[in-house]
This record gives structure tokens, C-alpha cells and sequence, in this order.
């Protein structure tokens, strides 16, 4: 079972990127639908193919931060920001950058969702999904980024 980091002061940790999609997307569902559909067309164009268990999961993954980019971190006039980059190994890291920073996410450690509510279970989702997850300020700028990381099958990202 995956676990969540303790969130960290500071900046995202760097990632030498050996392919990089990066755009911003309106704050809105349908912002948060078309990057989820970018971000899977991007990792099979990158080799890794719709229908494979990767694809599958970092799109997920894409999918939740982003919905909670459009939904809990919306900004009037405000876009967020994706990022999804695969490193060496090969590590997928997706992260996603709204300018709402007066509400940072509590992780999963702190806060289980209730069996019987309708919502609150994305970051849960994010949590036992990914290797490693965390959420930063955004240095020089309002707002937050949170980013997930996830290795194929049988390498993990962790220390």
C-alpha cells in the first residue's frame, strides 16, 4: 500500500525531464476533461498505449488533480497549470499548479474518507495509486502545486 509524503516547504523536487508536456487549462470541468484526455494521448504517444495499466493510471491520476485544480483551487479568471514529464527510469510525474493557496490538501494520513460520502476520495486515490505524492507552494507565484510520481511495475520511486 502507497502512503502520502508530508507535504514539504519549498519547491517540487527537480525532474530531469527526458520528455515534457506542459500547458495551461481553463478552471473549469471541461478544462480538467481536456487535460486528462492530453495527458493520455501524450503518454501513447511516448510509448506507453491506451489500453496499457501505466497509461491507465497516470491518466487517472491527471484526471483527480486537475478535477480538484478546476473544483477546489478555481480562482475567478484564474487557468491552472499541468506539467506531466517522464524522466529516467522511466518516472511519470504529472503536476498540477492552481493559484489558491489558502487551502492546502490534507493527506490521506489525516483524513480518511467515510465509506458513505459522495466525495473526498481523489487525493486517496492519488495516494494508493502513486509512489510518491506531495504538495508545495508555488515558488513566486499565489497558489500550490501538487504532483504525483509513478514508475512501471516493479521499480519504485521512493527512497
Amino acid at each position: 500500500m502507497n502512503e502520502a509524503i508530508t507535504p514539504p516547504v519549498g519547491r517540487p523536487e527537480p525532474v530531469r525531464a527526458t520528455r515534457e508536456f506542459a500547458m495551461r487549462f481553463t478552471a473549469t470541468p471541461r478544462g480538467a476533461r481536456l487535460a486528462r484526455r492530453l495527458v493520455s494521448l501524450r503518454l501513447d504517444e511516448w510509448g506507453h498505449p491506451y489500453a496499457s495499466g501505466l497509461n491507465d493510471t497516470v491518466t487517472l491520476i491527471a484526471a483527480e488533480l486537475a478535477a480538484n485544480a478546476a473544483r477546489h483551487g478555481r480562482v475567478p479568471g484564474r487557468d491552472f497549470h499541468l506539467r506531466l514529464t517522464e524522466a529516467y527510469g522511466p518516472v511519470l510525474r504529472v503536476e498540477v499548479s492552481d493559484t489558491r493557496g489558502a487551502d492546502l490538501p490534507r493527506t490521506p494520513g489525516e483524513t480518511t474518507p467515510a465509506p458513505d460520502v459522495e466525495s473526498g476520495r481523489g487525493l486517496y486515490l492519488v495516494a494508493q495509486l502513486a509512489d510518491r505524492w506531495s504538495v508545495t507552494p508555488r515558488p513566486g507565484a499565489p497558489g500550490k502545486t501538487v504532483w504525483a510520481e509513478i514508475g512501471p511495475p516493479g521499480v519504485r520511486t521512493r527512497p
